[in-house]
């Protein structure tokens, strides 16, 4: 790991500026393949030779890291400044784009340095030799074609340390099991790889000072100069919506985590994990997991492949374990301030936030020192609550209220300085995009590196739409953006609530996006004594079925129904229209249904 006055330099063919470890710029040859760092092994892209259908490797070159360069930048008085005060916009704006590679009708579109000039040039800065290979014995076709493979380029962008913004990955519950293997992969190996490189800068730098105590004798810290870590140990937070989610990548982890033994092309040995018995029980559906799981799930459900795929596991959404990776081993629900990774659901962590708030005793110094957030499953977290993923995101890289017996020397300047938001990477995936997730990515992402965002375009769905009834979209004018929802709820209590309660006609759905209109417009609809039911996500089965009854007898007009409700149970709603009437409907040419 290079030191101090050491400097990145690779030769190749054409000229660019070169970095020095003090920031400054000199020049430096441009295509760079190389991916280890000094005093360590890492692959370069001329380490790729594949002979008998196997790849293998090469001897590595030696050049600082993506890791060493990211975190081993020193930003000026000027650029906090200017980030945090977010004066420079322009900075935010996407200033390059490149098409995506095994994604039709999509592109990447980025701020800062355009590093992804051509799809075919990606580069593995770092990326250790051992995670290497023990990757390529856990492919599907034994990492043949791991050149022009999805992991690969994904692994490439994550590698980058930009913050990241992928909302098109098709999720397994969809039938994307391949694709969302190969993202969910490559997170893990970059994990794995950032694990490994902050420990091997920890060893290096110990075995320094312990020279310097042998020969020297004066009283100065030995650990001056060596700042290598931060406020506390866990480095990587992954937040998932289920638990059976987080089974699926807990267990990827472990598996792609190389053992003590040496591994060969053609047999592998699996890693030493502790209170695995115990994470399956808890996390799969289990004797005390069954239970949990057997309450969450509905009574009536229709029968979508995809439903049931996402919701056939464990599906407590507040959980938190912590897990501590060494060479040759994983040890699960280690204490949460040892553990490297946290992997945990954005209800837990509230929890947590709001127990430290109440009582001074408990804290959650424990997401003051991370350095890389992973969101996967960002829409299903929507239809959650998005607000506890905000509240979270805006307490990360906080300082600490107590001393974990840290040694201060050797705490990194950066978070000290409480600039740590800045060097933190955040990779936000989603089979979908919405307001909130890219509200969360301009606002909160502040990485100095800049950010990769994905930009698609969408043939639309309006068309396959069935049955085919008329469908009609009123438009209401809003002053501003955070007006939006104020105006929509005016518009509808003055405009549209009133035909509905002079209109004979019944059987009228009104459905909610989010729980925030759901309370508004059930509050409204108490106020005008309107005759109404309700389907919320928190109701019970019997009161489901009381309404549903109530509803189809024709007792009440209105029925409210919402979003996350949907999401979660995916009712049939008979009770609305009977398929005879829904027949009718579709065969007639009339625009307005009067159901009684």
């Amino acid at each position: 790991m290079g030191g101090e006055g050491s400097s990145l330099t690779v030769a190749n063919d054409s000229e660019s500026s070169r970095i020095d470890s003090d920031g400054s710029k000199k020049r430096r040859p441009e295509s760079l393949h190389v991916i280890r760092e000094a005093g360590g092994a890492g692959i370069s892209a001329d380490d790729f030779s594949h002979k008998n259908g196997e790849c293998d490797l090469n001897v590595a070159s030696t050049s600082k890291s993506s890791f060493d360069k990211h975190f081993g930048y020193k930003l000026s008085k000027e650029e906090v400044k200017d980030l945090t005060k977010g004066k420079r916009k322009d900075k935010w704006k996407e200033k390059w784009e490149v098409a995506a590679s095994n994604m039709s009708r999509c592109k990447w579109i980025g701020t800062g340095e355009q590093f992804m000039e051509k799809e075919d040039t990606y580069k593995y800065d770092g990326l250790e030799r051992r995670l290497y290979k023990h990757w390529l014995t856990h492919m599907p076709d034994g990492g043949t074609d791991f050149q022009s493979s999805k992991q690969r380029s994904f692994f490439f962008l994550c590698n980058s340390y930009r913050d990241i913004l992928h909302h098109n990955k098709k999720p397994f519950y969809l039938k994307g099991m391949e694709e969302d293997s190969s993202v969910t992969d490559a997170y893990i190996m970059h994990s794995l790889n950032h694990i490994f490189k902050s420990r091997d800068l920890v060893t290096k730098n110990d075995a320094e000072v312990v020279k310097l105590q042998v020969h020297t004798k004066d009283d100065m810290p030995k650990s001056v100069g060596f700042q290598d870590r931060g406020f506390t140990c866990p480095k990587i937070l992954i937040l998932l919506p289920l638990a059976s989610i987080a089974l699926r990548v807990v267990n990827r982890l472990i598996a792609l985590t190389p053992s003590k033994h040496k591994v060969t092309s053609s047999k592998h040995k699996a890693v030493d994990v502790e209170n695995l018995d115990r994470f399956s029980d808890e996390f799969g559906i289990g004797t005390d997991s069954m239970n949990m799981a057997e309450s969450s799930q509905p009574r009536k459900s229709s029968n979508h492949s995809d439903f049931h795929a996402l919701f056939g596991g464990n599906n407590n959404n507040d959980f938190m374990i912590g897990v501590k990776i060494s060479r040759g081993s994983v040890k699960l629900y280690d204490d949460i301030y040892t553990s490297d990774m946290i992997v945990a659901s954005p209800l837990s962590l509230i929890t947590k936030i709001g127990e430290a708030e109440r009582d001074k005793k408990k804290d959650i110094d424990y997401l003051s020192s991370i350095e890389v957030l992973i969101i996967d499953h960002a829409d299903v977290m929507v239809k959650q609550n998005w607000s506890h993923v905000s509240t979270v995101i805006k307490k990360l890289n906080s300082k600490p209220s107590k001393q974990h017996g840290t040694d201060q020397m050797r705490i990194r300047p950066w978070y000290l300085d409480e600039h740590a938001q800045f060097y933190r990477q955040s990779i936000i995936l989603g089979s979908h995009s919405s307001p909130e997730i890219n509200a969360l990515i301009d606002r909160h992402c502040l990485n100095y590196q800049g950010k990769v965002k994905l930009e698609c375009k969408y043939k639309g769905v309006l068309r396959k739409a069935s049955p085919q009834v008329k469908q009609i979209y009123e438009k209401f004018d809003a002053n501003s953006i955070g007006d939006v929802d104020g105006a929509r709820f005016a518009y509808f209590s003055t405009k549209v609530f009133p035909k509905m309660k002079s209109s004979f006609q019944g059987g009228t759905m009104i459905y909610i996006s989010s729980n925030f209109e759901f309370i508004r417009v059930q509050n409204f609809l108490e106020s005008q004594k309107a005759s109404f039911c309700h389907l919320g996500e928190n109701k019970e089965p019997s009161n489901i079925s009381y309404d549903q009854v109530w509803h189809h007898q024709d007792s009440n007009k209105i029925l409210l129904y919402t979003e996350k409700s949907q999401f979660y149970h995916r009712y049939k709603l008979e009770a609305i229209v009977s398929s005879d009437t829904a027949k009718r409907m579709t065969d007639s040419d009339k625009d307005v249904f009067i159901i009684k």
